[in-house]
C-alpha cells in the first residue's frame, strides 16, 4: 500500500462489543468506503456476536478475533475504533502502541470513545501515546456530528452573526434515566457520575456551537468554571434496593453513591476580548418517554435550538396494547404505552453516522480528524474543572495546574 495514497476502502476494527459499538456499526452502513472487518473484546459470545451483526448488515467480511494482539497484527485492519468501557482504554491504547511502535500493526489512525481519559492525566497519556506511535487520532464526541448540530451552526454562522455579531450562549442539556450496564454507575471505573458520562458531551457540543467555522479550539479561550452536582434520585431507598436488582448487589448508593444530577457553567474569552459562555445540565434522574437531548445557541438578535423528542413522528398505544419492555422507539425508553414521539433514526439523529463518516474520510485521506485526542484532553480539563468546583464550592480560573493531577472524590471511591 503506498504510504501516502488515498486508502481506498478503510478497514475497521473494532475494540469492544457492547451497547455503544452497536451504535458505530449500526452508523456504519450509511458511510462509503468502508467495512468492518475485525472485533476484538475479553467476552467471546459478545464479539462473535457484534461479528454477525456486522456481517448481517453487509459491512464485513468481519471475524471475531480472541485477542486484540491477533488482530492488530493481522493486516486485516487500517484503523481501530476504542469502544470498550472507559476504566479499560488507557490500557488498551498502551497495547496498540506498543504494537505500532514494534513494527507488528500496520494502523493509519485511532478513534476514540468519549471521554477521552477519567482524569485529565489519563487522557493526556492517551494522546501522547497516539502522538508517538505516530497515528492519526479521533475523539467520538457524537453530538458535534448531529445533523442539527451541524445545520444549525451552519445558518447562524453564515446568516445571523454577519450582521448582529456572534453568538454569546450556548445551552445544553442531555438527560435520561440511568445507564445501561453497571460499570457505569461505578465511579472508580467509570470516573465520576453523569458529569463525567454526560456533561462531556454538552461541553464539548456548546464550544463547537460557539467556535467560528473552521477556526482553531484556541479560537475561545476558557476562563473559569463553575459546578453544582447532585444524589437527586438514586440515593433514596427505594431506588438504593431498585438499583441493586438491577445492576448487582455490588451497586450500593447508600454506600458509594455518584452524582445522578449536574450543571455547570463554562466562561470562555473569544477573539474580539467578548465573554461567551456554555451551560450544560445533565441527569441520570429524568423520566420521560426516553433519552431527551436539549442544545440553544443565543446571539444579539438571533437563536437556535433542537430537542430530540420534538420528533415528526409519534404514537399512540392504549392500555390494550401490551407487550414487552424495549427501546424501539428512542434510546432508554420509559415506557410503552401512551403518546410516544419516535426517533426514526437514532445514528443519525445523535450524530453517530456524522461522525463516522467524518472519520472514516479523514483516515482514508491520511489527515487529522477536526475532533482529535488533543479536544478530549480538553473535554477532561473542563470535566475536571467542573468536578474540583463542585467539590470545593468555588470558581475554577485558568490556567489551573491543581487539575493536572486531580481525581474527583467519587473516582476515588
Amino acid at each position: 500500500m503506498n504510504g501516502n495514497a488515498p486508502i481506498a476502502n478503510l478497514r475497521i476494527g473494532m475494540i469492544g462489543s457492547g451497547f455503544i459499538a452497536r451504535f458505530h456499526v449500526q452508523a456504519l452502513q450509511s458511510v462509503r468506503h468502508v467495512t468492518v472487518t475485525g472485533v476484538y473484546s475479553p467476552t467471546a459470545a459478545n464479539r462473535e456476536s457484534l461479528a454477525a451483526f456486522a456481517n448481517a448488515l453487509e459491512l464485513g467480511p468481519c471475524r471475531a478475533f480472541a485477542s486484540l494482539e491477533a488482530m492488530l497484527i493481522s493486516g486485516e485492519v487500517d484503523a481501530v475504533w476504542i469502544l470498550v468501557p472507559n476504566f479499560a482504554r488507557l490500557d488498551t491504547m498502551r497495547e496498540i502502541h506498543r504494537l505500532v511502535k514494534a513494527g507488528w500493526a500496520k494502523l493509519v489512525g485511532v478513534a476514540c470513545e468519549k471521554p477521552l481519559g477519567r482524569t485529565l492525566a489519563e487522557a493526556r497519556d492517551m494522546l501522547r501515546l497516539a502522538e508517538d506511535a505516530k497515528l492519526f487520532h479521533g475523539y467520538l464526541e457524537n453530538q458535534v456530528f448531529s445533523s442539527a448540530v451541524q445545520r444549525g451552526k451552519d445558518i447562524v454562522w453564515r446568516r445571523a452573526v454577519p450582521a448582529c455579531g456572534r453568538p454569546y450562549l450556548a445551552r445544553a442539556a442531555e438527560e435520561h434515566s440511568g445507564p445501561h450496564m453497571p460499570w457505569f454507575w461505578q465511579g472508580r471505573q467509570q470516573g465520576g457520575g453523569v458529569l463525567s458520562d454526560m456533561t462531556c458531551h454538552s461541553v464539548e457540543v456548546g464550544r463547537y456551537l460557539l467556535t467560528r467555522p473552521g477556526a482553531p479550539r484556541t479560537d475561545l479561550k476558557l476562563v473559569s468554571a463553575s459546578a453544582t452536582t447532585g444524589h437527586l434520585k438514586w440515593t433514596r431507598p427505594k431506588y438504593v434496593e431498585r438499583l441493586k436488582r438491577m445492576m448487582g448487589p455490588e451497586i450500593d448508593y447508600a454506600a458509594r453513591p455518584a452524582e445522578d444530577f449536574a450543571r455547570g457553567a463554562l466562561v470562555f474569552r473569544d477573539s474580539e476580548g467578548h465573554e461567551v459562555m456554555v451551560e450544560a445540565t445533565n441527569s441520570w434522574a429524568y423520566v420521560g418517554a426516553g433519552l431527551r437531548i436539549l442544545i440553544e445557541l443565543l446571539g444579539p438578535e438571533y437563536s437556535m435550538e433542537f430537542s430530540s423528542l420534538n420528533t415528526g413522528l409519534k404514537v399512540f398505544l392504549s392500555r390494550d396494547v401490551t407487550g414487552g419492555q424495549g427501546e424501539d422507539l428512542v434510546e432508554k425508553q420509559n415506557a410503552e404505552q401512551g403518546l410516544m414521539p419516535v426517533v426514526e433514526n437514532e445514528a443519525d439523529i445523535y450524530g453517530y453516522v456524522g461522525e463516522n463518516r467524518h472519520m472514516v474520510e479523514a483516515f482514508r485521506q491520511r489527515r487529522q480528524p477536526t475532533e482529535t485526542f488533543y479536544d478530549g484532553v480538553a473535554v477532561a480539563e473542563m470535566l475536571m474543572a467542573l468536578y474540583r468546583s463542585a467539590e470545593t464550592g468555588r470558581v475554577i480560573t485558568f490556567p489551573a495546574p491543581e487539575l493536572e493531577s486531580y481525581v474527583p472524590p467519587v473516582a476515588r471511591g
